[in-house]
């Protein structure tokens, strides 16, 4: 039997990205620099930026190639487009990821993927100082960029890295009857997103089982455990409890992407995946009734597509 899909929705937010491709030598390399340029990178609660692989590429297939005919990755960086200031966030933290992350893996290069003739970055130049006066720029596989001599060999970037505006927060909920079970669906849901391109899941393997809402009794705190789904804590909050019967564990997953039909296909293709799944009790989504973004994303496709676009 299939799940229930709640009639509400995901409250997206605005951000500001940079998307960038990294290619290796083979597989291995290639993972090793994914894992390492998005590091740290699951929320902006307490991470510089929420960041993840949106597709990989073979290097050669067709529609599948790279500059260098190696395999690739493409990689989003997302920061809240509310942050004050957005841009100079966003340019520290791809200096950051960069250069101490992907021009430190064997092999690796990396490449600019967004438009730069309307926002972009010289990043290139400056990660370039790394040189220590031996860089110099080139043209290879048919990108501008800078060249630095390293120990390993040589190391190649884009000059300029563009940004654009995007959307963060879509969300999915998993309501199982175990944990297993809940995260099993969750699983399904992250496999179907990840044949979606222009979309990521920054958590750890695409699903937090810590979801949160906004605030705390703690002042200092600006995000919390969301007690009222928290199925260890329904028989202590009593009529306060949200958990529906018979559901013992709750998976989210985050969706960030370039755009609103991006994160909104990417959230029914994970819906249609995992709403069979054994176990699974209920599918739906937090959000805080427009309090924190205008981007709506609505679970039920007939409702989503009778909405008028938000941005």
């Amino acid at each position: 039997m299939a799940a229930e899909i709640e009639d509400t929705y995901a409250e997206g937010f605005r951000s500001i990205y940079a998307e960038f491709l990294v290619t290796a030598r083979d597989p291995t390399w290639l993972a090793h620099c994914c894992h390492a340029v998005t590091g740290h990178a699951s929320s902006t609660i307490l991470c510089d930026s929420e960041a993840g692989v949106a597709q990989y590429l073979d290097g050669a297939a067709p529609g599948q190639e790279t500059p260098d005919g190696r395999p690739g990755a493409i990689i989003q960086v997302h920061v809240p487009r509310f942050r004050k200031d957005r841009e100079r966030h966003l340019e520290r933290v791809l200096l950051a990821r960069i250069s101490q992350n992907v021009l430190t893996c064997p092999t690796a290069r990396c490449f600019n993927r967004l438009n730069a003739t309307t926002g972009f970055f010289k990043l290139g130049r400056k990660i370039a100082f790394f040189g220590d006066g031996h860089q110099f720029r080139d043209v290879r596989y048919g990108e501008p960029g800078w060249v630095i001599p390293t120990m390993g060999g040589e190391f190649f970037l884009s000059r300029r890295f563009g940004y654009a505006d995007g959307i963060m927060g879509g969300n999915l909920w998993f309501m199982g009857e175990s944990e297993d079970t809940a995260l099993a669906a969750a699983e399904r849901g992250v496999a179907a997103i990840g044949q979606c391109p222009d979309t990521i899941t920054p958590f750890p393997g695409g699903i937090a089982a810590s979801a949160s809402k906004a605030g705390s009794k703690y002042s200092f705190l600006i995000a919390s455990t969301f007690a009222e789904y928290c199925p260890t804590l329904k028989s202590r909050l009593g009529a306060a409890s949200r958990v529906p019967l018979g559901v013992a564990s709750i998976m989210e997953i985050v969706i960030n992407g370039s755009n609103l039909q991006a994160v909104a296909g990417a959230t029914h293709a994970a819906i249609e995946a995992s709403r069979e799944s054994p176990g699974l009790v209920k599918i739906s989504a937090g959000n805080y009734g427009g309090r924190l973004g205008k981007s709506f994303i609505y679970l039920r496709q007939e409702q989503h597509a009778a909405q008028p676009a938000r941005t």
